[in-house]
């Protein structure tokens, strides 16, 4: 990693602020190549972590841009090793030329993630981290934002570092009585220990037990309108996201597929799913929309069963009704009440049901309101959520090997046996914070980075 890595770090769109960064031994001196101080000193006798004027130049030497720049001698840094950053004004053809400058002299392009992955090499921070770094970047909530914070702090890690000592502790203990019989180490009995690793497994439920909400929190609740033709589905939508989404006419049928655009019902992000209306038809076309209709309404978090309150209850109603209550949780909204009304509360199996005018945006704060309420998380976002699906998998296997060891305990199974179980949990846990990680795990994990970071 002694190459020297450049890249722009605020993206190639239009911004006040553009930031080329730079990492590796010897980036203060390429940087000084391309990054003139006004006082004329090189760039690497400022002071560390202190910001210093002077001007970005192109490969041929002109001025692009008056600019501050930044040297962060590792390692004491992101990555670890020596950094530098040069911030100038955002324009993609300044920042185009000022990176290409930073190749002729010397950097090399960095790769996705690249920045991040140094980090973790480095040991600035582990795994739990570098997937919070991501998690920061796409958070669209402020709950979100903060276990990520929380997160790249080491919360996670924290909360199982007692855990994994534990086990290692236990491990240790029992190969050094097997190596050293003649010293005078205490005996080793898995009795002892038995105790402390059912709390170790019941900590390790809870945690996987946060992993539906660290879903919801990270990717939004999936909620899926479900109604028979015509109801107001498409009308609904548009009215919660707060603009025309979905094409909306007084024919029957007009959404044939599924329509899903994102929303914010106050700390709750939510994808909403516009589903074609659900009845019997030979339309090919629109008995396709009606499967996936259906397949929504399954996955959804929250089915809203849509009814044209204005229309009496029929087969089709009652057909959407029973698609709705495949979700894990349903409710209904009696829409068109700007109509005299034909379909009552009392006629719905749901609760809670709200009564709405979608076309008039009358009647949908109750419906907000509840949705927030419903689905805020109940949780500390203090970077305890399980947020991916990587992390619950490492945490699932390692409560699974805990398990089967303190079976095997209580069967009067060879401490050996049980000794294999415990490292398998050991395994799990540092495959989950980077102690033991695969190089295809670190390369599935940053290659979900931009470049830049």
């Amino acid at each position: 990693m002694s190459d020297v890595i450049a890249a722009i770090a605020t993206g190639k769109q239009p911004c006040a602020i553009g930031i080329l960064r730079l990492s590796g031994e010897g980036c203060g001196e390429i940087a000084g190549k391309v990054f003139r101080r006004k006082n004329g000193l090189p760039l690497t006798d400022a002071q560390p972590r202190s910001l210093v004027l002077g001007t970005l130049h192109d490969k041929s030497g002109r001025v692009l841009d008056q600019a501050l720049a930044v040297f962060c001698p590792g390692p004491h840094s992101y990555t670890g090793e020596d950094t530098v950053e040069l911030q100038c004004h955002g324009s993609p053809a300044v920042l185009t030329a000022g990176l290409e400058a930073l190749y002729q002299a010397g950097a090399r392009p960095a790769q996705p993630g690249e920045f991040t992955r140094r980090a973790f090499l480095n040991g600035q921070m582990d795994l739990t981290g570098a997937e919070a770094v991501m998690d920061l970047i796409e958070a669209r909530t402020e709950d979100m934002a903060a276990n990520a914070a929380a997160q790249l702090e080491g919360a996670l890690a924290r909360r199982l570092a007692p855990i994994y000592e534990g086990l290692t502790d236990i491990c240790s203990h029992y190969h050094a009585v097997l190596d050293y019989p003649d010293e005078e180490i205490p005996e080793f009995q898995l009795a002892d220990f038995a105790e402390g690793l059912r709390g170790d497994q019941a900590e390790l439920g809870r945690l996987l037990e946060s992993c539906r909400r660290g879903r919801i929190l990270k990717q939004g609740v999936r909620i899926a309108l479900v109604g028979k033709p015509n109801a107001g589905k498409s009308s609904l939508l548009n009215a919660l996201v707060g603009y025309d989404r979905a094409i909306v006419t007084e024919l029957p049928g007009t959404t044939r597929d599924t329509v899903e655009e994102s929303a914010r019902f106050g700390r709750v992000l939510a994808r909403i799913t516009d589903t074609a209306g659900i009845r019997d038809t030979e339309d090919k076309i629109e008995a396709l929309g009606v499967e996936r209709s259906r397949a929504a309404a399954e996955q959804a978090d929250l089915a809203i069963f849509v009814c044209d309150a204005a229309v009496p209850l029929d087969g089709e109603d009652r057909e959407a009704m029973a698609a709705a209550r495949e979700a894990k949780q349903a409710i209904a909204v009696l829409n068109k009440t700007d109509l005299p009304q034909r379909v009552f509360r009392v006629q719905l199996p749901f609760d809670p049901i709200f009564a709405v005018s979608a076309a008039r945006g009358e009647g949908l704060a109750p419906l907000c309101r509840w949705i927030e309420e419903r689905f805020a998380p109940d949780l500390p976002c203090d970077g305890s959520i399980l947020t991916n699906t990587r992390q619950a998998e490492a945490v699932g296997r390692a409560a699974e090997a805990l398990g089967r060891a303190l079976e095997a305990m209580e069967t009067g199974i060879t401490p050996d046996a049980v000794l294999t179980e415990l490292e398998a949990a050991l395994e799990a846990l540092g495959e989950l914070t980077g102690r033991t990680v695969r190089e295809d795990i670190t390369n599935r994990i940053f290659e979900r980075f931009c470049v830049g970071k």
